[in-house]
């Protein structure tokens, strides 16, 4: 799997937005997990392959001390795509967590270890294997001795609206995107006030591939409303700023190269324009 943008994990590990997926997503919205209970965690571990020592990080992982449990190690795997090896990948990650507990030195109690894998496709449902059983064919004869591994798989885009308004923190900006495009294709940002504005930006450009979240963040937290209408607003601005200034450097390029009289042509024939524009990046490359 390719590395990821720590933009993705940012908004996540905000312990605020982390207590509040877990609630929703585990809990049904019940406070049960609060944000000073949490504490950081190495998302690094260690396997071998071809004979070689490898490192593996998992996306965002903390630690939960609750007066019951002590302590527990809970993971979110954010996906845009299907993974087929999905189960696979889950069992290496908290196998890992579950070795490091254990040597010769350390007497603490040992801990459970927890996954979400989070995915937000909206255009189709996850249908990749969700356990070792789905993804590896196991002779029924050998399955009393064959561990299933089945993962915790949420599907943001199709979470009930009554999921999203239990939503305390800015992930709810997130999973509300995701349900409408599922829904209509389209997206009515909410009036609601942005708490992590960069770190949601940096997050929605990561699940979306449109960068232009990222690019207005800094303008956004200039505005007195910081929510995603604002967002929109910026996005649309910067996207009208973009095309007056790329109309003049196409204009200024065809009267450098003695075209002047393409210009006049160029303002009345949209298809004529994005011809001239074409040529114009063709040779700026």
């Amino acid at each position: 799997m390719a590395e990821k943008d720590m933009t993705e994990k940012t908004l996540e590990e905000l312990n605020d937005v982390f207590a509040d997926i877990v609630n929703i997503l585990l809990f049904d919205g019940e406070d049960v997990v609060s944000e000073d209970a949490l504490s950081e965690s190495n998302p690094y571990s260690n396997y071998t392959a071809n004979g070689k020592i490898r490192e593996q990080e998992r996306d965002v992982v903390k630690y939960w001390d609750h007066n019951l449990l002590h302590i527990a190690k809970v993971g979110f795997e954010n996906e845009t795509a299907e993974d087929p090896d999905m189960a696979l990948r889950v069992m290496s990650y908290d196998g890992a967590a579950y070795r490091s507990q254990f040597s010769p030195q350390n007497n603490n109690p040992r801990f459970p270890v927890a996954t979400l894998v989070l995915y937000f496709g909206y255009k189709t449902r996850w249908t990749a294997p969700k356990s070792i059983y789905e993804r590896i064919n196991v002779l029924e004869r050998l399955k009393p001795f064959v561990n299933d591994y089945p993962i915790n798989l949420f599907e943001i885009a199709y979470l009930s609206d009554e999921q999203v308004s239990k939503f305390k923190s800015d992930f709810r900006f997130v999973a509300d995107y995701f349900v409408q495009m599922r829904k209509t294709g389209k997206y009515i940002p909410p009036t609601d006030k942005i708490k992590h504005v960069s770190e949601l930006l940096g997050l929605m450009a990561a699940l979306t591939k449109d960068n232009r979240f990222v690019e207005v963040a800094e303008d956004v937290k200039r505005k007195e409303n910081h929510n995603m209408c604002t967002v929109l607003d910026e996005i649309e601005a910067k996207g009208i700023e973009k095309g007056h200034t790329e109309l003049q450097d196409v204009y200024g390029w065809l009267f450098e190269v003695g075209r002047g009289a393409d210009v006049e042509k160029a303002t009345k024939d949209e298809e004529f324009y994005q011809q001239v524009l074409r040529e114009y990046k063709s040779r700026k490359q």
